[in-house]
């Protein structure tokens, strides 16, 4: 009997507390994930929502002046798709998202760019490059680089680093990430005084052999295909198997472990232009770097999504930071409403692992620097090579 009082007692005590911790919160704040998750670009997709998915598992509430919310996460499939994007932005609006993140590719940001400013919906994009994301869409912000200044940084590297002087470029057709990146690399490669000659490929096109020998009947020095992750692979093995001698160059969707795997053991030759190095960080980097292996080390599903190793993709550095950016703007707004946010967000900063984010008169983070990385194929790694500026 004194046992079963003394139990009475301690419930009596702890469900107050109980009761009080589970009111600790004072509500939910919607953050949405606009991102593909299946179609060409579904593997580089995942992988940047991995970098929200960390960084919320560190920080899942946010304090305000009346108290502490819950972050939830609500995520979408665009599909890779500017077509289907649209119905995947209207999903984010429809669930009340406070905030929007996304996406990795620059057609299906454009293409949700009206949903999302008719809903007074901020939108951040983390790695969709194209100048068309911000521009005219006063409610998109984005935190990495633009492809002018991409395009620039290849063709320099181009010129410097292989002596190119005839360049060929490889594309998607209609694909607005493709097209427009080649054209700011045609226009750089063509001031410093060299040659392009330029094809592009129909939407699932699986052999490019017919490409890569008219590049080298066309006595090209450098083979520039900055298309979605699905094609670089393929583009990759078979420029490995057919002895491709020419140096393969792209931007940051080629950033993607696929590629690595499909250089692995062969001759050939391939850089890229990125956001983030994980072996060239210091401090607050250095910690991410650290804890996001362990993370994806100790989560089968998170590690598969990232193409079954904990090789750190450039865009999960950056969907981290627009995460802890996000939360920034919470924060500054100190609400959860979208109009708050809204009018707020042109003067958020934040000291990310992939450098300072401030924002320009477009809405554009800016940007100075990329990262140029090369595959290792003998060790199957990525190794880096330099940090660029428009100016080297």
């Amino acid at each position: 009997m004194k046992k079963l009082l003394a139990l009475a007692l301690v419930l009596a005590i702890c469900l107050p507390v109980l009761a009080m911790g589970e009111a600790a919160t004072k509500g939910t704040i919607i953050v949405g994930v606009y991102e593909p998750a299946s179609g060409a670009s579904g593997a580089g997709g995942k992988q940047e929502t991995l970098g929200v998915l960390y960084a919320h598992s560190l920080q899942p509430t946010v304090t305000l002046s009346d108290g502490v919310y819950d972050i939830k996460l609500v995520e979408v499939d665009n599909g890779s798709d500017p077509a289907k994007a649209p119905t995947a932005a209207q999903t984010l609006v429809s669930a009340d998202a406070a905030i929007v993140l996304g996406s990795y590719g620059s057609g299906v940001s454009m293409a949700a760019a009206d949903i999302f400013d008719a809903a007074g919906l901020v939108a951040v994009g983390i790695s969709c490059t194209n100048p068309g994301v911000t521009l005219g869409n006063p409610l998109y912000y984005r935190i990495c680089y633009l492809d002018p200044f991409q395009g620039t940084v290849l063709a320099n590297f181009a010129k410097d680093e292989y002596g190119a002087k005839k360049a060929y470029t490889l594309g998607q057709l209609g694909n607005d990430y493709d097209i427009g990146l080649i054209n700011y690399f045609t226009e750089a490669f063509k001031a410093a005084g060299g040659e392009v000659v330029g094809e592009t490929f129909p939407e699932g096109t699986s052999d490019f052999s017919a490409y890569l020998t008219k590049a080298a009947n066309e006595d090209a020095q450098v083979i520039f295909a900055p298309c979605s992750d699905l094609y670089a692979a393929q583009i990759v093995e078979q420029a490995a198997s057919s002895g491709v001698k020419i140096p393969l160059l792209a931007g940051d969707t080629w950033d993607i472990s696929s590629v690595v795997e499909a250089a692995k053991g062969s001759q050939v030759s391939v850089a890229v232009s990125t956001f983030f190095d994980e072996g060239d960080t210091t401090g607050a980097a250095a910690d991410f770097v650290t804890g996001y292996k362990a993370w994806l080390n100790a989560n089968a599903d998170m590690k598969a999504n990232n193409g079954g190793n904990d090789v750190i993709a450039a865009v999960s550095a950056l969907g981290f930071d627009g995460y802890n950016l996000a939360l920034e703007s919470i924060r500054k707004a100190d609400s959860g409403e979208r109009e708050d946010i809204a009018g707020v967000m042109a003067d958020v900063t934040w000291s990310g692992v992939t450098g300072m984010i401030e924002f320009d008169e477009n809405g554009d983070a800016k940007r100075d620097q990329a990262f140029i990385k090369k595959v290792d194929t003998q060790n199957a790694v990525w190794e880096f090579v330099k940090v660029q500026g428009i100016g080297q």
